[in-house]
This record gives C-alpha cells, structure tokens and sequence, in this order.
C-alpha cells in the first residue's frame, strides 16, 4: 500500500495550508501574471513540505517517495496550475539531482535554504532551440582554473524572476553530446546572469516565466553537482521524478474541474431540463472520472517502484503522456458542457482548459513519451533492439 496512516496527518495540514493560505489568493497572483514565491515557500519550508524526501542532515524530512506524491497530489487541490508548479520546480525539478549527487558542501549551500524555503529555486534546462531535445543545448560552461565561465541562454524558466538560484545544464566539455554536460548551482545575482523578460504566457498566469541569458558568469567548479559530464544522466534521472509529480499533480485539478461543471450543468437549464440530464453530459463526466481514476492507479503503481527502489522510466513516462492526454480531453469536453460561460476567463474550467495543456508539453513533449516508450518495446525504427 502506497499510503498508510502516517501519511494522514501531513496530508490535513497540507490541506488546511491550501485552503488558507493559498487558494483565497489565487485570483489576485493570476491577475498580477506572478505570486510571492519567497514569503510562500518560507511558509511551506517552515511547515517542513520542501523536503519531506530530501536528506534530513540538509533539513529535510528524510521520508521515502511516497510523502512527496501525496503532497503533489494534494496540490492539485490549488484552484490554479502556476502556482503548484512553481512549487514541484522547487521540490522535485531542481532539488534532487542536488540531494542525491551533491556533495555535502554544494548542499550546505544551496539544498538547504532550497528546503527551508529560505531561498527559491530555478532548473536551467530548455533553450529556445532545445526543449524537448535535452541532448541539444547550447549553453557552455568554460574551464577556467577553479572556476567555469557561462554563456549561453535558457527559456521557459519556472519561477525565473524570483529565484536566488538555478540548476543549471551546461556542456562543459567537446565530448559526445551525453557526456559532455554538468549540472552547475548558480547563483541568480552572479555577474553577467540577466533576466532578459518575463514571458507572457496562454496559461499559469500565476507562476512567473523568464528568459535567461548567462554572460561570462563565473562561478567555482565546487557548485557543480556531482561528476563533470555526468549532467545528462542526472537530469534524466531527475527527469522522472519531475514527470511523475506532473501527472499526479493533474489528480484532484481534474476532479475538481468535473465536480465544478457538475455543479453548473446541473443548475443551468436548457431546453426544460437541467444540462446535466442530456445523457450525452452525465455519461461524459463518468467517463472522465473513471480515466482520472485509471491514471491515478498508474501513477500509484509507478511510485511504488520508486519507492521500491525500482527503475520506473517505463511507468513515469506513461503517466506522463496520459496525463498531459487527459488534461487536454477532460478540460476541451467540460468546457463545451459550460457553453458561452466556458469561454469566459472568470470561470474555473476556462482556467483549467488554459493550464492543463502545458502537461503535453513541459518536461518533454508527448511525442517524446512516445518516443522513449517505442524505444523500450523495440519498437522505433533505427534504434537498437
């Protein structure tokens, strides 16, 4: 069993933290395009829920995956994407490569105030002409004595413009493309980094997105995490945690948008009869319920291996494409059940529908979950059985 009754009381605090110090403001952070990352992590970190798996010498809690799940979970419970997103970038997108492959010092100076909320973190990834294609990156960090000297850029960066720090993936060498990258902590207020705008974006209002450019940064080789060229192992292997936490972040913002459009459907008249007599409505929505709860069974199941200690690339991956897959059906269909008022911004599902479709797309494409998953069947052409 994933969960068990210790897990019941973080969960009630969580919730209770939710449904008080995030969702009565969540209207307020979409309206102004970005939300207090500082003062609500601190919240969050002072609560212990930054690292609830992270190493308990550095702050964290020290418990198995199984803690961490339940808090991506419960935080599909927040009215809005952006915000819960922000949040998983700092626990499970830039922190674990660092918790797992840092050494002591790099982790006394960036994982712990990361986990007492002390200090908000970036990941350093995607690049206007690399997103999905990790292998294909073009920032380059230069030996120079002790130190490396950056350049290059990065987009898409959740929580850009409030970071103290990213985890950045640079090549730090001329090998083959898998081996010749590191993953280096930055500091945001080096010398030469800029923040070269905030980007606008359909979705995740709240959360805020920047534009990066790295100009002869300097920074010690000693913030690198682990071995030099080892970056792209890592990052794959951070890659499924962060993949994981994204479908099951998806969970109760899923049910929550069905619960909502039965609510307005079976107000809203049409016709003599309430929307959510049409058949075509009430069998809709058990369907979509059904498939929330056949992805929660997946991601249930992927989490228990992890925990187990096993590789699970094959089942993050999975529920990683359905997730992104069913954001994209479960939000188109209960938008059309809300007619004219669907289109309208003030309505959660409109929301939803906006947010949700990121999934297919942030931390690799849908067509790179398909890719790694013929890859595993034997399946792609060109590629070695």
């Amino acid at each position: 069993m994933l969960f068990t009754a210790d897990h019941d009381e973080p969960r009630r605090i969580l919730q209770k933290f939710i449904a008080a110090e995030i969702n009565p403001f969540v209207d307020e952070w979409e309206k102004a395009d970005i939300f207090p990352a500082h003062a609500l992590f601190k919240k969050l970190g002072d609560l212990g829920f930054l690292g609830l798996n992270k190493p308990v010498e550095f702050g964290g809690q020290g418990l198995d995956y199984s803690y961490a799940l339940m808090m991506a979970e419960e935080l599909g419970a927040i009215t809005c994407g952006g915000v819960p997103m922000a949040i998983g970038v700092q626990t499970d997108m830039a922190t674990p490569a660092l918790a797992r492959f840092g050494s002591d010092d790099v982790r006394r100076e960036f994982l712990a105030p990361a986990i007492a909320g002390d200090m908000v973190a970036c990941i350093g990834v995607s690049e206007p002409g690399a997103g999905s294609d990790v292998a294909s990156i073009k920032t380059h960090a230069r030996s120079d004595g002790d130190d490396y000297v950056i350049n290059g850029g990065k987009m898409w960066i959740t929580n850009g413009t409030q970071a103290d720090w990213i985890c950045l993936l640079a090549n730090t060498s001329d090998d083959q493309v898998h081996r010749n990258k590191s993953l280096i902590c930055v500091p945001m207020k080096s010398k030469g980094v800029q923040i070269a705008r905030k980007l606008d974006k359909l979705g995740m209002r709240s959360s805020d997105t920047a534009q990066i450019y790295f100009d002869n940064v300097r920074v010690p080789k000693r913030n690198r995490i682990g071995e030099e060229g080892k970056g792209f192992t890592y990052q794959m292997v951070q890659f499924q945690e962060e993949r994981l936490w994204g479908a099951a972040a998806c969970l109760k913002a899923h049910e929550f948008i069905i619960n909502e459009t039965i609510e307005y459907t079976r107000n809203r008249k049409a016709f003599g009869q309430s929307i959510l007599d049409n058949q075509t409505v009430h069998f809709k929505l058990a369907e979509m319920q059904t498939e929330v709860e056949l992805l929660r069974a997946l991601i249930y199941r992927a989490a228990e291996a992890l925990v187990a200690g096993e590789d699970v690339t094959r089942l993050a991956t999975m529920a990683k494409l359905k997730a992104g897959r069913l954001g994209r059906e479960l939000t188109d269909a209960c938008l059309q059940f809300w007619g004219g008022m669907g289109f309208m911004n003030e309505t959660p599902v409109s929301r939803a529908y906006r947010d949700s479709r990121l999934t297919s797309i942030g931390g690799g494409a849908d067509e790179v979950m398909l890719t790694v998953l013929c890859k595993m069947m034997g399946t792609l052409p060109g590629a070695k059985k």
